[in-house]
């Protein structure tokens, strides 16, 4: 059997080829080559700045609050792995924006746990679309694994422009809480509420649009999708377009057909902006813009937000922090905050759960402003507890703690505020003790509280 040689088909190839059969050097010639080869210029490193003194504090404060006040070494969260020594940036792995199968994700909060685990995250904000009902599953779960779960909700709403001008936008909004949850919790949860029952006859709208556009989908397709008890959204929307062939994946079918202002798009019953903002507020929460990045125009959205109580925007995402953002976070006094958004789609550009590097400072500046809020909201839940518990009496401050946390809204509650509010009742109780009545005694608590 005979070979031909393929021919060259560039002059690089014919060059090529004549150098691999040409003879090599001597030695005088490859001096020669050396001497007349032009020097490179070696690239210096960059060298890591060391980590300040500021990031060093901030970051024991911030593990020892992950730890629950848990006593331990200077390590990250007890894992083994020493503080940072030399020029390496104190880092604690955080995720502030996740979802789970209880909105629009496809884990269920357990599994969102165990796998923010296995990428080392040990602070986990689940931040499910207008519900927070996955919150107790992700907590029980978290207890496995050592994960601090802050209580969240990611909240639908709709912007108008407030000089009149220009169309609404829709707009979400993040509500991150204390361990104890919400204060006013069912102020929130009729809010919520609302928001959930729109989204069925908004998924309604949608699929009258598809089908106008030839794709037709059946409601029941679209609500066993989202599982029993889920608001169906344009994910499942999207997903049941995917198992009916119109498009080839979730991308495409937001692409084409369900962005904000797309040609299946619909709006719900969605609250006005401010007035959201204003209620996380009110319930003892952290507000703060999601994806501002993705808004028509941001700039007034943030300007008038703020003017409503908002805390903070979302600056840092998994492809590092926005410049132009994290200014006008400076401008109008706000946090900066962030987090991958997570959902479990099977999409290979999605950011993994724990993927942004959010700085530790930016981590403790959040706790500063979050953590005495979050303690007002939390005595305010304790003294709503106590007076639907009636005419008990508490002869002791475990008493009066292990009554308090009996109700299914408070078991979570870590043993660090446990012991803060140990320490303020126990004045009261102690000289409580010899006849008086829970009322008599929730009456000088409110009034300490106070």
């Amino acid at each position: 059997m005979t070979t031909t040689r393929p021919a060259a088909t560039t002059e690089e190839e014919e060059d090529a080829s004549a150098a691999a059969n040409a003879a090599p050097p001597d030695a005088d010639d490859r001096e020669q080559q050396h001497k007349a080869r032009p020097m490179k210029k070696k690239k210096k490193k960059k060298r890591r700045r060391a980590p300040s003194e500021e990031e060093l504090a901030a970051l024991r404060s911030v593990l020892r609050w992950a730890r629950r006040g848990e006593a331990g070494g200077d390590d990250e969260a007890g894992c083994g792995h020493p503080l940072p020594a030399g020029r390496r940036r104190p880092r604690v792995a955080v995720e502030l924006h996740a979802h789970s199968a209880r909105s629009d994700g496809s884990l269920s909060p357990a599994a969102l746990v165990e796998r923010a685990h296995r990428n080392e995250v040990k602070v986990l904000a689940l931040t499910d679309h207008d519900t927070m009902a996955g919150v107790a599953e992700a907590m029980e779960t978290a207890k496995k694994f050592s994960i601090r779960i802050i209580p969240a909700v990611e909240i639908s709403a709709v912007y108008s422009p407030s000089n009149g001008s220009g169309a609404n936008e829709p707009v979400h909004v993040l509500a991150y809480y204390g361990s104890l949850g919400p204060a006013k919790s069912q102020e929130l949860e009729k809010v919520l509420s609302s928001i959930r029952e729109g989204r069925y006859t908004r998924a309604k709208e949608m699929l009258s649009k598809l089908r106008n556009l030839g794709m037709p989908l059946n409601f029941e397709d679209v609500s066993n999708i989202a599982g029993n008890g889920v608001a169906p959204g344009r994910v499942h929307v999207a997903r049941a377009m995917v198992a009916a062939g119109y498009v080839d994946n979730l991308r495409q079918a937001f692409s084409r057909y369900l962005y904000d202002g797309g040609p299946a798009y619909a709006t719900g019953s969605e609250p006005a902006a401010e007035s959201v903002v204003q209620l996380i507020c009110r319930t003892g929460g952290i507000a703060v813009l999601a994806h501002p990045w993705a808004l028509k125009n941001h700039v007034p959205v943030i300007k008038d937000l703020k003017a409503a109580g908002l805390h903070a925007i979302e600056v840092y995402r998994s492809d590092g922090k926005l410049s132009g953002l994290s200014d006008l976070a400076d401008t109008y006094e706000l946090l900066k905050l962030g987090g991958s958004d997570y959902h479990g789609r099977d999409d290979k550009e999605e950011s993994d759960i724990g993927s942004v590097d959010l700085p530790v400072l930016a981590l403790f500046r959040f706790l500063e402003v979050a953590q005495p809020i979050w303690c007002n909201a939390m005595k305010e839940n304790f003294a709503t507890t106590t007076e639907r518990k009636g005419c008990q009496r508490a002869s002791s401050v475990d008493d009066l703690c292990n009554m308090c946390l009996s109700s299914s809204e408070l078991e979570e509650t870590d043993d660090s505020e446990v012991e803060v509010l140990r320490t303020e009742f126990a004045d009261i109780i102690l000289k409580s003790i010899s006849c008086k009545t829970l009322i008599e005694q929730r009456a000088e608590i409110t009034s300490f509280l106070h």
